[in-house]
């Protein structure tokens, strides 16, 4: 026995007792549908079960006034019997009973009203089957969660170690003796408390990185992490960003959106440049901190989330906080735990392992075959001061990769910031102070490095802001040196 054709274009009834309402229906429609037409109630009733035995009919496009019966019955009488299939009633009346019935009895997906428009009408019927056949997808996925839950239970458990391996304190990269080690240290002894961190440092340092590890070595780690820039946006955009809104709270708010508290409900919100936002906006936020809840534009109703905040900001809140732009009570509402991550320029014993894993990285994105990088170029990137961090580094190795023409970078791939960098600091090494080093390249640099710390401390009589402000440091980045050579009694 043959099998029947295959149809390629979803299809839908058309039922109306008006054969030219029917015609022009169908030349509208059939260029992207397979269009049945019915005259009326009976004759639409045979057609759907004489093609719905192939799975034919996605929607029922249906006049409400017709003799005998109406839309809202007919389609009444098509939903108990075929109740995936998607209901329209096509109608010149705007009663109300109509409407609120057929919502109720018939289970109607829209009501349209004449006369319509092909564009929209059009429009909404592509909706109607792609509601159809994600109605189909749901019911085979519902299907397959059943029989297959054990496997992905355990699916689902395997990326979440893989996510807590990738974001987690393992995943920082750092060598032994960094001053990133103090840090991940704080992180693990904070991460299990829901305490607001405040996460400070120079911009391309990793404060997402860090505010990542903290969510995923905590209790949340299974529920979202949502990053918002607050630098970015607005104070009304922000706004609607953070709380959401209801359909009509302002010009262009067509539908209802969830705010990213709501989103992250459960886990953990990154407030990225919590700097940059203004006074106005800070008190709205602080309310929604001290109380746990907050209205959405347009709604007179409260929502209740439970979400652990981690702000971040290159600049100095303190100060912000004595002049006034920033609101003290924010402050020490986000900076329960302040947590400072260090310049790249002050983690030299990292900045190999960064490029080889940046390197790594980007061979794969570029699908570049890269071996590593020679001597001369790590020595180029080590004299270099990274004033961008980690993110200018990860710009860095991303042109040499795309620029290489061998697997092994050279120091000729460096960009010309880079090389002028390196000659002004081997023109700045010919100095008196630098006889007596010993060892390799690197030993005899943390020698130079351990005089220059010990003679600034010296000159400045031991006050270490004068000596950081002099150097180029933040005053926990010399702390952090000054205890690594032994000199953290050099004080005043």
């Amino acid at each position: 026995m043959s099998q029947p054709a295959l149809r390629r274009l979803p299809a839908v009834l058309v039922v109306d007792d008006e054969l030219r309402s029917q015609e022009a229906l169908r030349r509208t429609l059939e260029e992207d549908f397979e269009v049945f037409c019915a005259s009326g109630a009976d004759e639409g009733l045979e057609i759907l079960e004489r093609e719905q035995s192939l799975s034919a009919i996605r929607i029922v496009l249906c006049d409400q006034r017709m003799p005998g019966t109406t839309g809202v019955q007919f389609l009444r009488d098509v939903r108990h019997r075929w109740p995936d299939v998607v209901r329209i009633i096509l109608s010149g009346y705007t009663d109300a009973e109509d409407i609120i019935s057929g919502v109720n009895e018939a289970g109607i997906w829209q009501y349209l009203l004449k006369p319509w428009q092909p564009e929209q009408l059009l429009l909404t019927l592509q909706r109607a089957s792609e509601v159809w056949r994600l109605q189909q997808e749901n019911q085979r996925l519902s299907l397959d969660l059943r029989t297959a839950e054990p496997i992905l239970k355990k699916r689902v458990e395997g990326k979440q170690e893989k996510a807590k391996s990738r974001f987690g304190l393992d995943g920082l990269i750092r060598a032994p003796g960094s001053p990133l080690e103090a840090v991940c240290a704080l992180v693990r002894r904070v991460a299990p408390y829901d305490l607001s961190v405040m996460v400070t440092g120079e911009s391309g340092t990793g404060k997402e990185m860090i505010a990542r590890a903290i969510h995923y070595e905590s209790r949340r780690a299974e529920r979202p992490f949502i990053t918002e820039n607050c630098g970015a946006l607005p104070d009304s955009l922000l706004e609607s960003e953070l709380f959401g809104y209801k359909r009509g709270a302002f010009t262009g708010a067509v539908e209802d959106r969830i705010g990213l508290f709501q989103q992250a409900d459960g886990g953990t919100l990154f407030l990225d440049e919590i700097g940059e936002t203004s006074p106005a906006f800070q008190v709205k936020l602080l309310r929604a901190l001290q109380e746990g809840e907050f209205r959405p534009l347009g709604s007179t109703r409260p929502v209740t989330v439970d979400v652990r905040v981690i702000a971040a900001t290159n600049r100095d809140l303190e100060e912000d906080v004595r002049t006034g732009r920033f609101r003290e009570d924010l402050y020490y509402r986000l900076a329960t735990i302040p947590l400072h991550v260090p310049p790249l320029r002050e983690r030299p014993m990292d900045l190999p392992l960064l490029a080889r894993r940046l390197l790594e990285t980007t061979a794969r994105a570029l699908d570049k075959p890269v071996d590593g990088l020679d001597a001369a170029t790590l020595a180029g990137l080590a004299v270099y001061r990274w004033p961008g961090n980690v993110r200018e580094l990860q710009n860095e190795i991303l042109r040499m990769v795309a620029l290489a023409d061998t697997p092994l970078l050279g120091a000729e791939l460096l960009s010309p910031r880079l090389v002028g960098a390196g000659r002004g600091e081997a023109a700045a090494l010919v100095l008196p102070s630098t006889g007596g080093l010993n060892g390799n390249l690197r030993e005899r640099m943390e020698q130079l490095e351990q005089r220059v710390l010990a003679e600034a401390m010296q000159r400045h009589r031991g006050n270490k802001s004068r000596a950081a402000r002099e150097l180029g440091l933040s005053r926990v980045g010399l702390r952090a040196k000054l205890n690594r050579y032994g000199l953290e009694g050099a004080e005043a």
